[in-house]
């Protein structure tokens, strides 16, 4: 039965993710660059991480797709508070999980 679950995932759900990523990666990437370029200008230097959350989120969509680069990246943003000491996050190698 595991065999065929794999099979079906391999056939099925990578297109699937394929297509998704293909549609919505550059949308979130036009989203972030259009927050870098107006809403961050107003904002100012105000992130705790290196690089900043919006770097931060379009390097992961680059890296791992549209679903989980997001996920990453409001991973990233939730730790934003007073409480979190920030310093330097990287986005995770492909291979690596969080």
């Amino acid at each position: 039965m595991s065999l065929l679950i794999k099979r079906l995932t391999k056939r099925l759900i990578e297109p699937l993710n394929r297509a998704v990523n293909k549609i919505l990666s550059p949308l979130f990437l036009l989203l972030i660059r259009f927050y870098q370029l107006t809403l961050s200008q107003f904002i100012g230097q105000q992130c705790r991480f290196a690089p900043t959350c919006s770097h931060y989120t379009a390097e992961a969509i680059r890296i791992h797709g549209a679903l989980k680069g997001a996920y990453l990246g409001v991973t990233r943003i939730s730790k934003c508070h007073p409480w979190h000491e920030g310093g330097v996050d990287l986005v995770p190698p492909v291979d690596q999980e969080r």
